[in-house]
């Protein structure tokens, strides 16, 4: 079973390269200790070649429904909402992580995405 971490970005909220390569770290980290504590033995499995792939949104109302997809399917997930302190207004969610999780599930949700 191959196991892998996506995260879903929006791309509506203009970030420079920067600011999307520091939300995309947070969710990874966020994405999996939550899995760490949750599923260990699909974090195990992940952990060996920790594989990502970062996909796109066009805007909020597409990741919701990404998240929910995902947690109505039983996939951890974990949102991403910026702090505020650069470019973007405190509490704006970002992306988010689906994963690490077996590819085939996650692949049902996040299959019909475009690379970022």
């Amino acid at each position: 079973m191959a196991i892998k971490q996506v995260i879903v970005v929006r791309t509506d909220l203009d970030m420079g390269k920067g600011k999307i390569a520091a939300q995309v770290g947070h969710a990874c980290v966020m994405g999996a200790e939550h899995v760490r504590k949750s599923n260990p033995d699909w974090f195990s499995e992940w952990w060996e070649a920790q594989e990502k792939v970062v996909l796109k949104v066009a805007n909020l109302k597409e990741l919701e429904q990404i998240i929910r997809d995902a947690q109505e399917f039983g996939l951890p997930c974990s949102g991403i909402s910026d702090a505020g302190h650069t470019q973007l207004p405190p509490g704006t969610v970002t992306c988010a992580s689906i994963g690490p999780a077996p590819e085939e599930k996650i692949d049902k949700i996040t299959g019909d995405l475009k690379l970022l």
